[in-house]
């Protein structure tokens, strides 16, 4: 099968209506569209909620007359709000779908990014990054939204592109507020309003543009409505097309009542993966849907073992990621300041992190669906460690070459943090293939702890920075040590079993 085939076939698993392909190119086909909207939604959220860092170091600091202290202070407030939105949006996408909680969250985080113009002083940007935090929130509808349209066997990969699609945001924000601010000041604007400007002229309209997309041509599940979810799968509509062996076909349409022609029609016109590859198809995540939370159900997922397999092990790889994140360009601009070394240098620099997340997290993704044919989610849960262990090894190596005593080569560190963010951004590809296995009927609120716990790790990784002084090599090896600590100790936890 050649590559166009495999980026336009639309094979559907007719026991669930989940697709066993990755259509990436098939923009008629609802489950491109939803996967493309569900990473342009992560990915929008970027530009505002990272939008400080790029401008900090100078811009921001120099004008409200922030200290270091300040600056940590206020990247800990924005990652404790994500936390804390994280946790609750987990059990409205179970009640109300991805679909809805994204726009949702875009509409509501356009709000303080509009006001951020209006901070005069350190209190006024904790507040502002408080709220605009909330933006953070939507990588819980993200990986929730591709997990509802995505089988077993491709839910890795699914989930790690649009993931690290979505992620990648960050590193363009990096690049595209830079862009802003510097054309900004060549065109007259003061430092003062430039800055407050590129809000308005960023985030903003582009949070407002996404949401209405999002609502106009995105659906909820494979049933339609989220309120169908629950139902038999039926394939929808005259227009709906499913390619086959390379042909594609058109579903006539039928009565919805008519369980046994829907049935029917669906196995003739779709890729059942069970035929091919039955130990695949046969798990109970591939046959549940998400039931609403209540008290019970939230007491069942944080009790399961499984729960904190995934979520520990993702506080110390997308915890210590948001904290390199907020820091690295303020890092890199105090380490080597000079005439030729500003703050638009040290933000593209550190742009390359987040610019990464393109194809180092979906890299994960890809290996756990590779070991999980073989292995199953044991062999995720072994990568998944391995990967964060890793990075953990690498943090503590450059934390030791910066405190060697003599002023690091750029190009070291910049070769250092480039390996440290290939295994760490691997990890969180791996770690959401393997969090749809667990708690499956759960998926919105299992996806809600493992991201806020993640925020969690940011804010212990945060606080870790904020605690050491410049270079910060010590930040470094202090983190690897607790990453590659944590690690090691949820390997006891055993994994969820697939169900035949």
């Amino acid at each position: 099968m050649n590559v166009w085939k495999t980026l336009t076939q639309v094979h559907v698993n007719p026991a669930n209506g989940k697709c066993t392909t990755l259509p990436l190119l098939h923009l008629k086909s609802q489950y491109a569209l939803n996967f493309h909207l569900s990473w342009l939604g992560f990915w929008v959220a970027f530009l505002s909620w990272f939008a400080f860092s790029p401008l900090t170091p100078e811009a921001v600091k120099t004008d409200l007359k922030l200290t270091t202290a300040q600056i940590g202070n206020s990247n800990i407030i924005s990652l404790c709000s994500t936390l804390l939105v994280r946790v609750i949006v987990g059990p409205l996408v179970d009640w109300y779908g991805p679909r809805r909680v994204m726009a949702g969250i875009l509409i509501i985080g356009a709000i303080p990014s509009g006001l951020a113009g209006t901070i005069s002083s350190a209190n006024g940007l904790y507040v502002v990054r408080f709220f605009i935090g909330i933006l953070g929130g939507t990588f819980v509808p993200c990986q929730a939204w591709t997990s509802a349209f995505f089988d077993t066997n491709v839910v890795g990969r699914a989930n790690a592109l649009a993931g690290g699609w979505g992620n990648s945001g960050g590193g363009f924000t990096f690049i595209i507020m830079l862009a802003v601010y510097d054309a900004l000041l060549r065109d007259g604007l003061a430092k003062h309003v430039a800055w407050r400007a590129s809000f308005a002229i960023v985030p903003v309209p582009i949070l407002l543009a996404t949401a209405a997309v999002t609502l106009l041509f995105g659906t909820d599940h494979p049933n339609g409505r989220w309120a169908d979810r629950h139902r038999p799968f039926s394939l929808r509509g005259a227009d709906e097309e499913v390619a086959q062996e390379g042909q594609e076909k058109e579903v006539s349409p039928r009565k919805p009542h008519d369980k046994a022609a829907a049935q029917e029609e669906a196995l003739e016109v779709s890729v059942d993966v069970a035929i091919a590859e039955p130990d695949e198809t046969t798990l109970s995540i591939g046959v549940t849907t998400n039931q609403g939370t209540t008290l019970d159900v939230a007491a069942q997922v944080l009790m399961a073992p499984a729960t904190w397999l995934p979520t520990l092990a993702y506080l110390t790889t997308f915890g210590f990621e948001l904290a390199i994140d907020a820091n690295l360009s303020n890092v890199l601009y105090g380490m080597y300041k000079s005439e030729s070394f500003g703050q638009t240098k040290a933000g593209y620099i550190a742009s390359i992190y987040g610019l990464m997340n393109t194809w180092s997290r979906p890299l994960g993704g890809y290996l756990g669906d590779l070991i999980y044919r073989r292995y199953g989610v044991t062999g995720k849960k072994y990568l998944t460690l391995a990967l964060g262990a890793l990075a953990g090894f690498m943090s503590l190596g450059l934390g030791l070459y910066i405190d060697r005593g003599e002023k690091p080569s750029l190009a070291v560190v910049i070769v250092m943090f480039v390996i440290m963010g290939i295994f760490m951004q691997a990890a969180n590809g791996a770690n959401f293939s393997l969090v749809p296995h667990c708690n499956p009927n759960s998926n919105g609120f299992m996806t809600g702890i493992v991201g806020a716990v993640g925020n969690l790790g940011g804010v212990i990784f945060a606080l870790i920075w904020r605690m050491q002084p410049m270079p910060y090599g010590k930040a470094f090896w202090i983190s690897g040590v607790f990453a590659i600590g944590l690690n090691a100790l949820i390997v006891p936890i055993q994994p969820p079993r697939d169900k035949h």
